[in-house]
């Protein structure tokens, strides 16, 4: 299959999947109470988004020989879990929108956002019991650690703030909880559902972890060094937040006496925005934190395009997951 005909092919089944899943979306919803309690739940779920997530199990389902129908109640399962996830998030983070749109606990109040988000997690686990009693147990282990390592994850994230002397490897491993894992056990549980086996499972598992990664601090370096146009949000908004990254902190590890002054002094109150944004990129440059993030961008998207041959799945399969991991170099370019 040519690179082209490949690329159609998985635009083509993402797309499918995406129309599949919000169409059983709406069936989940329509069995929902009808109190206000679910209506900051609706409104969420409504917004979209990429449901990168959901589609990874279906996928891998099918890349296995099953039935993606059999995996949409954990595709449900991981949609409304992460848009639990989401709800919660932009109530600590004070965040004003979501998807362009007024967050849940600025159109309503933070109690019912708080409310609201657990009754969407119980509504998670709800969906999962639509999976066959023979896989149910197995999933169900999956999706508990994983829910668990995902607000690990938020926790580690939050105290950061906080902390002065936070290590990269600290930093690597927070953003697997956070963000690699639930992508992880989306291809493990539609494997699973499948039938694959354990080891099968587990590289489905493993193959999450790398995509994950890789797109993750692919993030982190598009945010200082992306095009505005084509990153879709404000280059420079770590910098400006003085949020700990991968290059935040390996420039300061790099950083010799004179640069560690440079950038102690554009971190400073008062410092003009756009000073302070092309000050601290110029660093990122010159430590050489840049070019190492993007040859660790560069070993997760190896190591993923490595599990892709090794798993040899089905040609639709291949055709999703390899997309999906050129979609990394693609943006860096």
């Amino acid at each position: 299959m040519s690179v082209s005909t490949q690329n159609e092919v998985a635009k083509a089944t993402l797309n499918a999947y995406g129309m599949a899943i919000a169409t059983a979306l709406q069936s989940c919803q329509a069995g929902w109470s009808s109190t206000p309690l679910f209506d900051p739940i609706r409104y969420l779920l409504d917004l979209g988004g990429k449901r990168i997530r959901p589609a990874l199990v279906l996928a891998s389902c099918e890349a296995e020989g099953g039935n993606h129908t059999a995996a949409m109640p954990a595709a449900l399962a991981v949609e409304i879990f992460h848009n639990f996830t989401l709800m919660h998030d932009d109530i600590m983070d004070h965040a004003p929108l979501r998807r362009g749109k007024t967050t849940v606990h600025e159109k309503w109040d933070v109690n019912t956002a708080i409310l609201s988000g657990d009754a969407m997690f119980v509504e998670a686990y709800q969906a999962l019991l639509g999976l066959p009693p023979a896989v149910l147990p197995a999933t169900l282990a999956l999706f508990n650690r994983t829910a668990t390592e995902v607000c690990e994850g938020q926790e580690r994230d939050m105290a950061f703030e906080r902390l002065h002397n936070v290590t990269v490897d600290e930093y690597l491993e927070m953003i697997r909880l956070k963000t690699s894992v639930l992508l992880a056990a989306a291809l493990q549980m539609g494997a699973m559902i499948a039938g694959a086996d354990d080891e099968r499972s587990h590289h489905y598992y493993d193959l999450g972890i790398a995509l994950g990664m890789a797109f993750q601090l692919q993030d982190d370096y598009l945010d200082a060094f992306g095009d505005p146009e084509h990153f879709g949000k404000q280059v420079g908004g770590d910098i400006l937040s003085d949020k700990k990254t991968f290059l935040y902190l390996r420039c300061l590890e790099r950083a010799n006496e004179e640069q560690r002054q440079r950038f102690n002094e554009l971190t400073q109150v008062g410092i003009h925005p756009e000073e302070k944004i092309e000050g601290i990129k110029g660093l990122f440059l010159e430590t050489g934190a840049a070019d190492e993030l993007r040859e660790r961008i560069g070993q997760f998207h190896d190591r993923a395009m490595a599990l892709i041959e090794q798993l040899s799945p089905n040609e639709k399969g291949r055709a999703v997951f390899e997309h999906l991991a050129a979609m990394v170099s693609t943006r860096m370019q």
